[in-house]
This record gives C-alpha cells, structure tokens and sequence, in this order.
C-alpha cells in the first residue's frame, strides 16, 4: 500500500464513512493514476478536467458514474492533499432525473415464484417485504428480527441512521423457515445472511451485494420480465404499492429511511391511483363529437 492511498483510507475511515463508499473512492482515485501514469499527488485540477473528458467522450460513461468519480477526487483533494477545490473550478456534471421501474404487483408475485433456490426466494421476499436498501439487508442481524413487536430493525442504514420497518406475518414465516434449514445456524449477534452463498460456509461475514444482485437478475429473466430489474426496483416497487394502497407520505418516508421528504416524492409519479385520480383538463373542454368538415 502507497502512502497516499494509506493517508486516504485513514481520512475515510476518520471519518466513519460506509465501506461501500471506501471502496469506490479508493478505486476512482486509483484509475485516476492509472489515466497519467502518475501518482494523484502529482496531478492539479487541470489533470481532474481532463479525466472528466475522457470519462465522457471516450468511455462512455454516465452522468451519474462520472460525478461518483468526481466526489472521489474531491475528497482527495481537499481533505487528504489540503488543497483548494470549488464548485466553480470543478461543477458537478448533470445527469437526468429518469423515473424508476416499478413492477405490478403481479409481476412482484411472478418474480418471487421463479427464483430458483430457497435464499433467493428469502432475499426477494424481504426486499420487497421491507423495502430495504441492498446493503442494508446483507448486514441484518438475527437478533434485528423482532417478532414481538413485528417490526425489522436496520442498524447503521444510509447516512448511519437506524430506523424500524414492518415486519409481516408472511415474511416473518419465511424467515423461521429459512432460518431452520440453515446448516450452520449463526448465532443471534450474528449475519442473518451469513456469506458463503448458499452452503453459509463463511458465518464471520454477510452476504456479498452481487449475492443480491444476481437473485434479482436470475430471478428476472427466468419470469420473463423484460424490464430493467435490480434490487433497487423491489424498494420502489414497495413504496409505491404502499402508496396506491393509501399510506400516506410521511410514513413511507420514515420507512424508507429518506431524511428528506422530496426524495419520497417521487413515487407520486409512480403511483396508479394518483395519476388516474386526476383528470385531463381535455376533459372539460366543450368539443362537439363530429369531424371537421
């Protein structure tokens, strides 16, 4: 390990940040170096612009991949190398604000019932159950589940923020289900999804996010659903099935974990009985029957 690289993963680790993050920061500053083929600490904001370029034009690569390589610059800048960095110098790239996928309840039902082994089958149902974040679920602990309260406890969710989310009587049976054919049983303090896919043999750790992110995709395409799925989509599938069957805003926020309700707002957009609840203006207009003459 170089000595810049340790000084930026103390600076991360000072302060608190999710390892997620550690890791996209390290690896975009990382191809950073490798664009030069010199260190960062020999680089200016002029190098930075240029790499933004590259990224776009030659790459390919989208508005939000870009500004996440940005953010990772930034913080080498400023916090590890002390040097002056302003909105100005370096804006963020716009990226387009494109409303999620959001699946029928059907569709929701289909991609359950086509996963192909019992995890995955779990993993769905508690995405979609809980409206959970994907890191989110792969860290919960057996003891989180609180069957006397019928309530989920997410430890340490985005922002570092704990919150409680329903706990159903559909998944908390597929729970105990899951949990009783488990081969390795953890204990309590331990992974809910202890990694090692489906054999469990790494109890020490939870379960990988491309774990995940391949039940969904698998899951996916063995249902026939042509539209761009991933464990993200069941969180909006979640909050907006919720919000057709009349929960209002502010609880779906504080379900979802959102520290601002304007992030919530989006499912308005997405729900059915909200859009069809309003009619069109052309409605009202007093337009004869006939054709033109």
């Amino acid at each position: 390990m170089t000595r810049l690289r340790k000084m930026m993963l103390d600076e991360l680790e000072r302060r608190n940040y999710t390892q997620s993050t550690r890791r996209s920061y390290l690896l975009g500053v990382a191809d950073f170096a490798r664009h030069f083929h010199r260190s960062p600490d020999q680089l200016g904001l002029d190098h930075v612009r240029e790499y933004q370029v590259e990224l776009f034009r030659v790459r390919k690569l989208s508005a939000a991949t870009v500004a996440a390589r940005i953010a990772a610059l930034r913080f080498l800048f400023v916090q590890v190398l002390k040097r002056p960095w302003t909105v100005a110098d370096m804006p963020y790239p716009k990226h387009p604000h494109k409303l999620p996928v959001v699946l029928t309840q059907e569709e929701v039902a289909r991609l359950i019932e086509m996963t192909d082994n019992p995890l995955h089958r779990i993993i769905l149902m508690t995405l979609y159950g809980t409206g959970l974040r994907r890191m989110e679920l792969t860290h919960l602990k057996a003891a989180d589940i609180d069957s006397a309260r019928m309530v989920i406890h997410v430890r340490g969710g985005k922002g570092r923020k704990d919150r409680d989310v329903m706990l159903s009587p559909k998944l908390l049976e597929a729970l105990r289900q899951y949990w009783r054919c488990l081969k390795h049983k953890p204990k309590p303090e331990q992974w809910l999804f202890p990694g090692g896919g489906r054999a469990h043999k790494n109890m020490e750790q939870p379960m990988a996010d491309k774990v995940v992110w391949h039940a969904v995709k698998q899951a996916a395409r063995r249902a026939g659903i042509d539209k761009a799925v991933h464990p993200h989509t069941l969180r909006h599938c979640f909050a907006t099935h919720l919000l057709e069957a009349g929960v209002d805003l502010r609880t779906i926020q504080l379900l979802l974990g959102h520290s601002d309700l304007k992030a919530t707002t989006v499912y308005l957009h997405l729900s059915h009985r909200h859009l069809q609840a309003t009619a069109s203006p052309l409605d009202s207009l007093p337009l004869t029957t006939g054709q033109p003459a």
